[in-house]
């Protein structure tokens, strides 16, 4: 007889432990890529100043499991974000194969993957900044809601432009790699543009699977 049983014939208890489960397998999958991709980085100093987001946003995640849950949905976007970040920092974000794959293959002047990347750093945050506003602030049903996600996604580029900027002027050509500017002069716009893409893009998209997922996480938490 199959061990396997239908979510509907789970008892409450039962789905909660389930749903607790792949956060914790996320988690896991992330740990386990970054620790693998320290060993034989491109350049080490590009690895781990790509990474830090990881490094840091991880243990938050984690320690407050328990207190402040993430919804499913919001984890697995985070996971898929930081493998993102995970191979640009190994290889570079110049260097990255599969990006030079694309650029080959659409004949392209540059590899595609930093913008890709800058496309994650708005399509991502936008998710947890509309479920942390959502869950600690009185903007649900507010439709100053996506707005104002929307600019907080595209200040948190900014800042991480203005991070690049000064490890260019601390690092001099040791960051040429971490910049990843691939001689585009107008690098910086067009990675600003790709986050204010990515952004809205998510909350056309998924605001309502991500109504739907912190429903599903509040009748969790009560059970």
């Amino acid at each position: 007889m199959s061990a396997f049983r239908p979510a509907a014939d789970l008892s409450p208890g039962e789905r909660s432990a389930s749903r607790r489960r792949l956060p914790a397998a996320l988690a896991l999958a992330v740990a386990t890529t970054l620790v693998v991709s320290a060993f034989g980085a491109a350049d080490p100093l590009t690895w781990l100043l790509e990474t830090v987001w990881v490094m840091l946003g991880l243990p938050v995640i984690v320690l407050l499991r328990k207190r402040f849950p993430l919804s499913d949905l919001l984890c697995g976007l985070l996971a898929v974000h930081a493998l993102v970040l995970i191979v640009g920092g190994h290889y570079t974000y110049a260097d990255v194969p599969a990006g030079d794959w694309v650029r080959d293959l659409l004949g392209l002047e540059r590899n595609p993957y930093d913008r890709l990347g800058h496309l994650m750093q708005g399509f991502v945050p936008a998710l947890l900044v509309r479920e942390l506003l959502l869950r600690t602030s009185p903007l649900r049903g507010s439709r100053w809601l996506a707005p104002l996600t929307v600019c907080a996604c595209l200040a948190f580029s900014a800042t991480f432009e203005i991070l690049e900027w000064l490890a260019a002027v601390t690092g001099g050509q040791a960051a040429d790699a971490f910049l990843g500017t691939q001689g585009d002069v107008w690098d910086t716009q067009w990675d600003m543009f790709c986050a204010l893409i990515g952004a809205v893009c998510s909350l056309l998209l998924l605001s309502r699977v991500h109504d739907r997922a912190l429903t599903r996480l509040t009748s969790t938490s009560r059970t």
